[in-house]
């Protein structure tokens, strides 16, 4: 575009009003193709990529070295769950004498957040083994830590549909009380399977989940929020919640200050479950990865486990 703030001009080449107005035009209509053809590849690229944003997989050495139990001292097999797809999940299994007299009868299935592989969650599976005193039960989502497989919502729906049909036949867990304790996308996991398998279930521990995903992007990324339907990704913990029976009670455990999940996200969840024990826990100071640590998580945790969830047979 010729500099129309001096006076000087390339001689035989003075420029007219309308010279400079369509240059400027032109300038203007190219930027705008620009402007909109980054816009549509960024928009493309979220589409396309979206399953490696909701799962990384790989984050926090993911995909690294994943402990095992035997590392914190504790009696645990190694379970090789095969889905129907082709996929296989490797998942620990720690069990308690049945015939002890402490033996609780209470098992809790833990569905881990989307960061991380299940060796990096295993100090809490420590705690409610060996402290809470329950059989506990971890399977890796497909694409996590040694587990087959890409992670999307339909993939991890069938390594839901997977492990409960492992718990229903395993002859010591079909006949202990189950308990889903779910983080962040484990928490959706948890509601998915309260849901489909409702006989199976005998409490939900939710810990900082969100009513879809879709609703959820408008909070972490502002500018996309209008375009959250592209989002083929979604969750729909929302819809599924409402259809949980009203004889499984829920543990609800919000950060006051979650930056990830809309804190009113576990709340709106809490009243759309028909739940005749639902147990509210709010945490003022905590948030989205560290209300596990935050004081009074654990008694609730506990309370919980001791007053809502029944054994098996009483």
């Amino acid at each position: 575009m010729p500099d129309i703030s001096n006076s000087h001009t390339v001689p035989g080449l003075e420029p007219t009003s309308s010279t400079v107005l369509s240059a400027f035009i032109k300038v203007l209509k190219t930027s705008a193709i620009a402007g909109a053809s980054t816009a549509i590849l960024a928009l493309l690229a979220v589409y396309a990529f979206q399953s490696k944003i909701i799962y990384p997989a790989a984050l926090n050495g993911g995909h690294g070295r994943v402990s095992t139990p035997d590392e914190y001292g504790l009696p645990y097999e190694a379970v090789d769950l095969h889905t129907k797809d082709g996929e296989t999940l490797k998942s620990y299994l720690l069990l308690h004498d049945k015939n002890d007299p402490s033996y609780t009868n209470k098992t809790v299935m833990i569905l881990s957040p989307n960061a991380g592989n299940i060796g990096h969650f295993l100090p809490v599976v420590k705690y409610i083994f060996n402290a809470l005193n329950y059989n506990v039960f971890i399977y890796s989502y497909r694409g996590y830590g040694r587990s087959t497989g890409s992670p999307s919502e339909f993939g991890l729906k069938v390594d839901a549909d997977t492990a409960m049909e492992f718990v229903g036949k395993h002859s010591q867990l079909s006949e202990s009380s189950l308990v889903c304790y779910g983080r962040s996308i484990g928490g959706a996991v948890a509601i998915y399977i309260a849901y489909k398998f409702p006989d199976q279930v005998s409490g939900l521990i939710l810990d900082n989940t969100f009513l879809s995903i879709p609703k959820v992007i408008p909070y972490i990324f502002p500018v996309l929020g209008p375009f959250s339907f592209l989002c083929h990704e979604k969750w729909p913990s929302e819809e599924y919640m409402k259809q949980v029976p009203a004889s499984i009670p829920v543990l609800f455990l919000s950060a006051k200050k979650d930056e990830i999940v809309p804190p009113a996200h576990m709340k709106k969840l809490r009243a759309l479950s028909k739940s005749t024990q639902k147990v509210w826990r709010e945490f003022d100071d905590a948030h989205h990865n560290d209300s596990i640590a935050a004081s009074g998580y654990w008694d609730a945790f506990y309370d919980f486990m001791c007053d809502a969830v029944s054994p098996v047979g009483r």
